[in-house]
């Protein structure tokens, strides 16, 4: 079953409570997102980190249910 947009921003949201999250489905299918993170947890952080960050909010998420999240990530 396919992940829904706003349970991906609720994960984030759990480990980045002040981001700022825009999520976008890029096929219609729930399969493919586009996502932009922004939070101050980033700052100082390599673009890698931040991606880190972001993939561990999603628990395992990524390659199963969620099959491609293209990612931007910044600071405030």
């Amino acid at each position: 079953m396919p992940m829904q947009a706003d349970e991906i921003e609720t994960m984030i949201k759990a480990a980045l409570p002040d981001a700022t999250i825009e999520i976008r489905d890029l096929a219609g299918d729930g399969n493919h997102y586009a996502a932009t993170v922004i939070s101050e947890s980033f700052r100082g952080k390599s673009r890698v980190q931040q991606h880190q960050i972001v993939y561990a909010a999603l628990k395992g998420q990524m390659g199963g249910v969620l099959h491609a999240l293209a990612l931007q990530t910044d600071v405030p």
